[in-house]
C-alpha cells in the first residue's frame, strides 16, 4: 500500500521506517530541507537502536522516500499518517497547531479518496476536529475517513516494540477505514483492538498516566523504605510476583522524564479539568515525580555542609538509556542546581552530550569518558543507567578524592559496594557507610 507520513520526529520516523520494512511504499514528509536531505542518505536525526540500519535498507530497496513537498508526498497515497508534535502549552494542555496545519495541508493537496490516520498523541475529540478542518478546506471532491491509531513505542526499544507490541489500537467510526488499517498492520503480527475514535484517543493518555502512576507509587514506597531501613528492590519484587500488579515499572529511581509521561500526565489533568473533573490522583503523581527528581541533590546536601567549589561528576544525561532524548531529563534539574550551589560539574553520557550542550547550563563541563569524569571528583551522581555506567570498573571510584557515589538508578549491589569500600547511597535501600566515618566537608 502507498503511505505518506507527515512529521519525521521520533514517532513519525519510526512509524514510516517500520511500515516500509513490512512492505509498504512510504514517503515521509518534513518541512526541514536539511533534515530531509540527510534522511535521504540513510542518516537518522534521532538515536534509536536499529533505526538507521532499517532506513538504509528500505531506501536501497525503493520502499522509503523523503520529501519536503506535501503534494509530492500525498500523490497516489492511500493512507496519510499525521505524526507531528503536540507540544505542551503553559497550562499543560496539548498545543495542536501543527496537527491543525497538517489537516489543512491534506485538504488542499489530496486528489483521491484517502484515510487519514492520527498517530500523534492528541486530546479526546481532536480527530473530530481534524475531520472538520479537512472537510472545510478540501480543494477536490474526495472522500476522507479518519482513524485514531495511537503509538505505544518506548524510546530505546522502538524498533523492537513495532514488531513485538502488546496491541495495535485502531479507533474509527468507519468500518471500511478501520479494516484498511488492520490490513496495513497485519504483517506486524501484533493483536489489534478495534474501538471508536474517542476511546482510542483516551487509551493512549490513560495508559501513559497509569504507568507514570506506578513509577511515582514505587518511588514513594522507596522513600518510606529508606526511613524504615527496608529494601525497595525486595519490596518491588514481592509486589510484582502478584499477577494483578506485575513487575514492570516498579523500579525505584529519580522519576520519569522524556517526551511522553510528563506531557501526557499534565495533558490528561487538563482534559479532565475541561469537563470539570478534578483528577486528584494524577496531580499527586506529577507532584511526586517533581520531588523525586531532586532526590540526589537532597542526599548530596545531607552529605556536605556546602557544595561550593566541590567537583561533582554526573554520569548519564539522557532521560533514560539507549536514547539521546533530553526532554524532561532529571539531569537538567540536577546540573542546574549544582551550578547554583557553586559546584564544578563534570558530566558524561555516551550518546546524549551533543543534545545536552544545547540544553544544560553553560557552566557544565563535559568529559570524554567515565574515567575522566570520575577522577579527582568529590562525589559521583548516577542519573542514567546506561550499560557502560552499570558495568564500569569500580576501582575507578577509588581515583576520586574520596569514593562517594550517590546512585539515582540503583545500578550496583549493596554487598558488592560494601566489599569495595565505597560509600554508596542509592534509592530506597540502606546506605553503605562506615559508622566511624567523619562527614566529608
Amino acid at each position: 500500500m502507498k503511505i505518506a507520513v507527515v512529521g519525521t520526529g521520533y514517532v513519525g520516523l519510526v512509524t514510516g521506517v517500520s511500515l516500509s520494512e513490512i512492505g509498504h511504499i512510504v514517503t515521509c514528509i518534513d518541512i526541514d530541507e536539511a533534515k530531509v536531505e540527510k534522511m535521504r542518505t540513510g542518516f537518522s536525526p534521532i538515536y534509536e537502536p536499529g533505526l538507521s540500519e532499517l532506513m538504509a535498507k528500505n531506501i536501497a530497496e525503493n520502499r522509503l522516500f523523503f520529501t519536503t513537498e506535501h503534494q509530492e508526498g500525498f500523490k497516489d497515497a492511500d493512507v496519510i499518517y499525521i505524526a507531528v508534535g503536540t507540544p505542551e502549552n503553559a497550562d499543560g494542555s496539548a498545543n495542536l497547531r501543527f496537527v491543525e496545519q497538517v489537516a489543512k495541508d491534506i485538504a488542499m493537496n489530496i486528489s483521491q479518496d484517502t484515510v487519514v490516520v492520527t498517530k500523534s498523541t492528541v486530546p479526546v475529540g481532536t480527530n473530530d476536529k481534524i475531520k472538520q478542518i479537512i472537510h472545510e478546506n478540501l480543494a477536490n471532491k474526495v472522500k476522507v475517513d479518519i482513524v485514531s491509531n495511537p503509538e505505544f513505542l518506548k524510546e530505546g526499544s522502538a524498533i523492537h516494540d513495532s514488531f513485538n507490541g502488546d496491541r495495535i489500537v485502531i479507533g474509527s467510526d468507519s468500518d471500511e477505514a478501520a479494516d484498511i488499517l488492520i490490513e496495513i498492520n497485519k504483517p506486524f503480527g501484533v493483536p489489534v483492538y478495534k474501538t471508536d475514535i474517542k476511546s482510542a484517543e483516551m487509551i493512549k493518555y490513560a495508559s501513559n498516566a497509569f504507568l507514570a502512576t506506578k513509577i511515582s507509587f514505587i518511588n514513594e514506597i522507596s522513600n518510606i523504605c529508606e526511613l524504615l531501613d527496608a529494601n525497595v528492590e525486595d519490596v518491588a519484587l514481592g509486589m510484582g510476583l502478584d499477577q494483578r500488579i506485575g513487575s514492570q515499572f516498579l523500579k525505584a529511581g529519580i522519576g520519569y522524564g522524556g517526551s511522553c509521561f510528563p506531557k501526557d500526565t499534565k495533558a490528561l489533568i487538563q482534559i479532565a479539568g475541561n469537563v470539570d473533573y478534578d483528577f486528584e490522583l494524577l496531580k499527586g503523581v506529577v507532584n511526586v515525580n517533581k520531588k523525586q527528581q531532586g532526590l540526589l541533590l537532597k542526599k548530596l546536601n545531607d552529605r556536605f555542609t556546602s557544595l561550593q567549589g566541590k567537583r561533582i561528576a554526573v554520569l548519564g544525561l539522557a532521560f533514560k538509556p539507549n536514547t539521546d532524548d533530553m526532554r524532561e531529563a532529571a539531569s537538567i534539574l540536577v546540573t542546574d542546581e549544582l551550578i547554583k550551589q557553586g559546584a564544578e560539574v563534570i558530566a558524561y553520557d555516551p550518546i546524549a552530550m551533543d543534545n545536552a550542550k544545547t540544553i544544560l547550563n553553560s557552566k557544565v563541563q563535559y568529559a570524554s569518558s567515565v574515567k575522566q569524569a570520575i577522577e579527582e571528583s568529590d562525589a559521583v551522581l548516577i542519573v542514567t543507567e546506561w550499560d557502560e555506567i552499570k558495568n564500569i570498573d569500580l576501582n575507578l571510584f577509588k581515583t576520586m578524592k574520596y569514593p562517594l557515589v550517590i546512585d539515582g538508578r540503583n545500578c550496583f549491589a549493596l554487598d558488592f559496594m560494601k566489599e569495595q569500600g565505597i560509600e554508596y547511597h542509592s534509592v530506597g535501600r540502606p546506605s553503605i557507610v562506615e559508622k566511624n566515618e567523619i562527614v566529608y566537608v
